[in-house]
């Protein structure tokens, strides 16, 4: 490993954590607001993560948004790219192929309870060859086991191959709160409504509507994962009104806006932990 490995810091080099000899290897690293990390892969499955802050992240089938309260399962190998909203406080899993065992092999967007936040927190302040028998072990022990248990969450957006309906999407996605109907798109894209409607259907298995409400579901996660109050977040996406916004939001992610938005809570720390083992 790395030199920093060997004097005793962490690295924030992924590629310094795919040969460690543990099941799990943790890394920390933070990254300002905007930040792109472009596309790329590798050889662990991983488990993306960030305490704080919210991750756009993307493949070539899907967009995943990712605040504080989820986590995006990626099996290894599958190019990735990650753009930051809000300032992240990463904290990423890499699991040997062992560990990975029984995971989903396709991305899945995974809920982070309160134990599990605070288990990988502790992960990553853990020497990187820690000791298994130990209580280092036992607290990777506890991670694999929450992470298998944990029920998978259907908060993607199915991304098209053809190119036309792609660069549609796109544009949708840099401008979430466009108003214009699909047949106004059509002209745009240089295709016919009906050619659209058909293609949204096959290539993403949603209507054109239900495409748009999920990208402006997951574009409010990012935004008010980032602090961005709920008024503000309705009126930029689209909605004439707060109460029509926060209705849909609800129905679409099963929890109200605000449930999205930064808690008030102390930093990670040992306290914390504590606080989760008695919780838990």
């Amino acid at each position: 490993m790395s030199q920093k490995r060997q004097a005793g810091l962490r690295s924030t080099n992924p590629e310094d954590y795919q040969h460690v000899p543990r099941a799990v290897a943790a890394m920390p690293k933070d990254f300002p607001d905007g930040f792109e990390i472009s596309p790329h892969r590798h050889r662990r499955a991983q488990l993306i993560y960030a305490t704080a802050g919210t991750m756009r992240i993307s493949t070539e089938e899907a967009v995943w948004v990712v605040p504080p309260q989820r986590a995006l399962w990626m099996p290894p190998g599958i190019h990735h790219s990650i753009v930051m909203s809000g300032d992240v406080t990463m904290r990423t899993l890499y699991l040997r192929q062992d560990a990975a065992a029984g995971m989903p092999d396709v991305c899945r967007v995974l809920h982070i309870s309160p134990l599990l936040r605070e288990l990988i927190v502790r992960a990553t302040e853990m020497p990187v060859d820690y000791d298994e028998r130990g209580a280092a072990g036992h607290i990777v022990a506890l991670i694999l086991d929450e992470l298998h248990r944990g029920p998978s969450l259907p908060l993607h957006l199915p991304m098209p191959r053809d190119k036309r309906l792609h660069r549609l999407c796109a544009a949708l996605l840099a401008q979430p709160g466009d108003q214009r109907t699909l047949e106004e798109w059509a002209g745009w894209a240089n295709a016919s409504p009906r050619t659209l409607a058909r293609l949204f259907m096959t290539e993403t298995g949603l209507t054109f509507g239900a495409w748009r409400q999920q990208a402006r579901v997951l574009e409010a996660m990012g935004r008010l994962g980032g602090g961005q109050a709920v008024t503000e977040v309705a009126l930029e996406l689209g909605y004439d009104s707060v109460s029509a916004f926060s209705a849909m939001f609800r129905r679409a992610s099963g929890a109200s806006p605000s449930a999205y938005r930064p808690s008030r809570q102390d930093p990670p720390g040992r306290a914390g932990f504590s606080r989760a083992f008695a919780n838990g």
